[in-house]
């Protein structure tokens, strides 16, 4: 190294240690300046905040499918990926205050970790739903972190919404029949050997599928008859025999333009008076969101709810015995630049976990 670029070498490190932490004056009406998080600014380069392993809202993961024998760390809410048919990175713990209610439910009694997705087969539907079957067996018989609950609380993110029927099944060995709470566009109670013979060829296993899962949770005596459409739109294939089979399932219905004559708060209490009581199951089609909300999903159906009056209506159910929750059929391939879709559903389940975390069972 010559003399002259040794001296630069000196000057910068003495520039650096003379350099003066950069105060920012004081806001009008604020005293001082506000701590917006802590520990958000710091000069942290032990983790990244834009790269590395991606989890939901940077929560710790867990390696929850591991082996028999193997240690895992015990957990109250587990998120699980379902990766069936073939989740968003600003939320965070330290950043999770919600301005409506001042609380934080992500730094609340619940310890909530990201498992990951569950290896899931894409050459063969019926052993990929026995894979995802398994998976949830094996997070939900894990240890509860809390001392006052013995079960862990799952919340699956999709995958289509065939999904949801390994969830009811695992739901049902815990806390037997559960009223499900069905946002959606579309019923998805369609009788398998109606939809399944739509398809042409059609196999025996046509018949289980995105549109008829809640028919086989019916069959398989895994929901009650309390249960609840909201926010349904699409059409029919048959005009009344798929109505008289949706009731036969157990299932009510608020459709999507119900809104506008009853309201948030009218929906919200037709969804609560139908499952009081009970224990309850939520899920939700990111398509019960108009397209305008929701690009990014297979089977978009126009004339559906703003993100912001699902968020007030799931916000209004807080109190119910909520068990288990899911978001499915996002898509992000489809999504625009924004990522409007993927942020959306990113909310929605920050609003599930509050209402394990707020109403613990």
């Amino acid at each position: 190294m010559s003399f002259r670029s040794l001296l630069s070498v000196i000057s910068f490190l003495s520039a650096s240690m003379d350099a003066r932490e950069i105060t920012f004056p004081p806001v009008s009406r604020y005293p001082s300046q506000q701590i917006i998080s802590q520990g958000y600014n710091e000069p942290d380069i032990t983790q990244s905040k834009f790269a590395g392993l991606t989890t939901y809202a940077n929560l710790p993961y867990v390696h929850c499918l591991a082996p028999e024998g193997q240690d895992v760390e015990a957990f109250d809410i587990a998120i699980l990926g379902a990766p069936f048919d073939t989740g968003s990175r600003r939320i965070s713990p330290g950043m999770g205050w919600s301005i409506y209610t001042g609380e934080n439910v992500l730094l609340d009694w619940a310890k909530i970790v990201d498992c990951g997705d569950a290896p899931l087969t894409f050459l063969d539907n019926t052993v990929a739903l026995k894979q995802l079957d398994r998976a949830h067996k094996i997070v939900s018989s894990r240890d509860a972190h809390s001392n006052e609950r013995t079960t862990p609380r799952i919340i699956t993110l999709g995958g289509d919404h065939t999904t949801t029927l390994s969830a009811l099944r695992s739901t049902y060995q815990h806390w037997g029949a559960v009223s499900v709470i069905h946002f959606d566009s579309h019923l998805d109670t369609w009788d398998p050997k109606v939809l399944g013979k739509l398809e042409r060829p059609h196999s025996h296993v046509s018949g289980v599928n995105h549109g008829t899962f809640l028919h086989i949770a019916h069959e398989e005596g895994l929901i009650r008859n309390t249960s609840m459409h909201a926010g349904i739109r699409a059409p029919m294939v048959r005009p009344k025999g798929d109505l008289r089979n949706d009731v036969r399932c157990g299932f009510a219905m608020v459709k999507a333009r119900d809104i506008d004559r009853y309201g948030v708060s009218g929906i919200t209490e037709r969804l609560r008076s139908r499952v009081s009581g009970t224990k309850v199951y939520i899920s939700v089609d990111i398509d019960v969101l108009d397209p305008a909300f929701a690009p990014a999903t297979g089977t978009s159906e126009v004339g559906g709810w703003s993100t912001r009056e699902l968020l007030s209506i799931l916000d209004g159910l807080e109190g119910l015995d909520v068990v288990g929750a899911d978001v499915v059929e996002v898509a992000p391939v489809y999504d625009n630049p924004g990522e409007t879709t993927v942020l959306a559903a990113a909310e929605v389940v920050l609003s599930l976990i509050g209402l394990i975390v707020k109403t613990p069972s």
